[in-house]
């Protein structure tokens, strides 16, 4: 994707603050998703590692057991298992069917390196989908093997650094292994504050974060972004050691603070809500991030109604509950039958999951019988825009490397708010773009540090 909006950047901020090889059967998707009749495997060879007439074998590595909690870094590799599973139900790719391999990292760069070792060296696999981790400390053992990670989450920078791995985002970055992005600083559009100033009309932002360096750090950027788009932006700082929530409130009140942007945790924000509410605090927007727009919003935010039913989120892939659009709907029932106890968990990481195994599916589709890493690295790199079949907004979504970052970026973004109201009175996110395709702007490239 070309320069990502400043949000979904951010989205993992917050949580900067605060075993291996287990197998399951995979499979992938119906017609709805992209899949066509199964072709014969009578030509199939063993064509590249990991690669046999009858199997290809993908790897992925997600946090299960993380500190962060079992569902924190999980999301992806959920909605990567559902995909696989319809998958293999389906006949498989090419007429071969997915072993999906898994590694737990339990949010540990130690543990994520192991996982890298274990998944190239011993289980020898042909790529990985659906990555969440929140230290990819192996990315660069994986890369240096030559082995494509495709569609994963990029928490940290490695993505923005090494060529074989391809996030689910895109990107125009060199990627020549040496640091992130530019020599080490990164870009991102303006187009979520053009959205919110343009259609609630918005004038002043307050961005609320932790006296800590990570989110001091992210907190300046999301503070840049908005002054480039001319709002007035107030700043609260928060102290970890004696918050003072109802303060920092009262300060974003009286200085007429419309929309509410943060750099913190799920714990920080339910007590930013709960000040909002009890100080009556007149709010047009709280918005959240890609890795918000979830289902746990009514837990998170129970004790503030009214604060809850301002949170918007932001994110360049489909509302994961909008079921008129006919790959979400696919997502569902995919979903649905390998996991049904994730369901009341899901979120917009679990889609992009199963859109990077969809990804890593149709690059795998487009070699054929002679499968090769080489031939799925050809069609990453292609230039061609992905669209995910209707799940992804396919704009700047390649991985054309640019020499250097253009000063302005036509970005596209979709957008959704929390309803009470909504799901029958269960509460669920209403889409409020009528197509996040045509949804897109001409913004400025605002820079920031890898780390």
């Amino acid at each position: 994707m070309r320069a990502k909006s400043l949000v979904a950047v951010l989205a993992l901020s917050s949580l900067a603050l605060v075993a291996c090889g287990s197998r399951v059967g995979s499979s992938g998707t119906p017609s709805a998703s992209g899949t066509s009749a199964p072709a014969s495997a009578s030509a199939n060879t063993a064509s590249d590692v990991g690669v046999t007439p009858t199997e290809i074998k993908i790897g992925s590595i997600a946090g299960l057991s993380s500190g962060f909690g079992p569902d924190t870094f999980s999301a992806s590799l959920y909605g990567a298992r559902a995909y696989f599973k319809a998958l293999n139900a389906a006949g498989g790719v090419n007429g071969r069917q997915v072993n999906l391999i898994e590694c737990d990292d339990k949010g540990s760069s130690q543990q994520n390196v192991a996982c890298a070792h274990k998944l190239v060296d011993d289980n020898k696999v042909f790529a990985l989908a659906g990555v969440t981790a929140f230290d990819y400390a192996g990315a660069q053992y994986i890369d240096s093997k030559g082995v494509p990670d495709i569609g994963g989450q990029p928490v940290s920078t490695q993505y923005d650094q090494f060529p074989h791995l391809y996030s689910i985002y895109g990107s125009y970055y060199p990627r020549d292994g040496r640091r992130p992005g530019y020599n080490g600083t990164l870009y991102a559009g303006t187009e979520t504050y053009r959205w919110f100033k343009q259609n609630l009309h918005s004038t002043v932002a307050g961005v609320v974060y932790y006296n800590v360096a990570p989110s001091q750090r992210y907190a300046k950027s999301i503070a840049d972004g908005l002054r480039k788009e001319g709002y007035t932006v107030v700043e609260e700082q928060i102290n970890l050691g004696a918050p003072s929530w109802d303060s920092a409130v009262l300060d974003l009140k009286r200085r007429g603070v419309q929309l509410v942007f943060d750099a913190m945790d799920d714990g920080g924000n339910a007590q930013l809500c709960n000040a909002i509410e009890s100080q009556q605090m007149p709010v047009q927007a709280k918005v959240t991030t890609s890795q918000g727009w979830a289902n746990n919003i009514g837990t998170v935010y129970r004790s503030s109604p009214k604060c809850r039913n301002t949170i918007y989120a932001v994110s360049g892939t489909a509302n994961y509950q909008d079921t008129s659009i006919p790959a979400v709907a696919q997502f569902q029932k995919d979903l649905q039958a390998a996991a049904p106890d994730r369901v009341a968990k899901e979120n917009t990481w679990m889609l992009e999951g199963y859109a990077s195994a969809q990804w890593l599916t149709d690059a795998i589709r487009s070699c054929g019988a002679n499968v090769t890493r080489k031939c799925v690295e050809g069609y990453m790199t292609s230039g061609k825009e992905y669209d995910g079949h209707g799940l992804l907004i396919p704009a700047g979504r390649t991985f054309k490397v640019l020499a250097q970052p253009p000063a302005e970026d036509h970005n596209c973004l979709n957008i959704a708010r929390w309803q009470d109201s909504a799901n029958g009175g269960k509460g669920g996110w209403v889409s409020q773009v009528k197509d996040m395709n045509t949804n897109c702007f001409t913004v400025p490239n605002v820079p920031y540090p890898a780390g």
